[in-house]
């Protein structure tokens, strides 16, 4: 199927991506209730699509899935581990689309997650007001994933959980920068997300963009 007709038949989505810790999920849980969206979020997924996924097509994926949690988080450089991570190198990402094209088109569905990555959605958009992507800083990163107790969730399995918890940080802050130029040179919506920003806020702007306003439920 090409691009023009999948643009069309995923014209009921409105994606919202970014980096980690921006406020994805609260954000697009917020929306899709009081605009009576169908949410689809990525995060919920992977486990499926790991199973799904043919080696041959997630190569990095299947290298990950056979390394120690230490291979994985301590004995890369960050920069190693944003070149490989599957998810940042798109893998599966086909089955997202497969899974956009299954739910019904009865209601509009907003997507969410940071495998939403500007090069893969970009062709996949009739209307460009579908899709923002939230940048966040570093430090309100680093607040957003110490408020959901989780900073420690992944490095914590490692045999030393301070080095691993500050690759990842650095290995996210990286993905961040990576999202924000690959956004902008797109001239895709991006939307900076900091410290001084409540929630209703955030939401305000991404409802704004989504010109969603006038979808409001009653």
């Amino acid at each position: 199927m090409d691009h023009e007709t999948l643009a069309a038949r995923l014209g009921n989505i409105y994606w919202l991506a970014g980096g980690s810790g921006a406020g994805k999920s609260t954000l697009a849980r917020k929306i899709a209730a009081q605009y009576n969206m169908r949410l689809y979020a990525t995060d919920d997924v992977m486990g499926d699509h790991h199973r799904r996924c043919d080696p041959q097509q997630c190569p990095n994926l299947t290298a990950f899935v056979n390394m120690d949690m230490d291979e994985r988080w301590l004995n890369r450089s960050p920069q190693v581990m944003l070149e490989t991570f599957h998810w940042f190198r798109g893998e599966a990402f086909h089955l997202i689309v497969e899974d956009l094209l299954s739910l019904p088109t009865d209601q509009p569905v907003i997507a969410e997650g940071f495998r939403l990555l500007p090069a893969l959605v970009e062709p996949l958009l009739g209307l460009r007001s579908h899709a923002a992507w939230l940048i966040p800083t570093a430090r309100f990163r680093r607040s957003a994933l110490t408020s959901r107790g989780s900073l420690m969730d992944i490095a914590g399995k490692t045999s030393d959980p301070p080095r691993a918890l500050e690759n990842l940080l650095q290995r996210d802050e990286m993905f961040t920068s990576v999202v924000e130029r690959e956004a902008q040179k797109r001239n895709l919506p991006v939307i900076h997300v900091d410290e001084t920003m409540t929630v209703e806020e955030s939401m305000a702007r991404v409802v704004d963009l989504f010109e969603l306003d006038g979808n409001r439920e009653i």
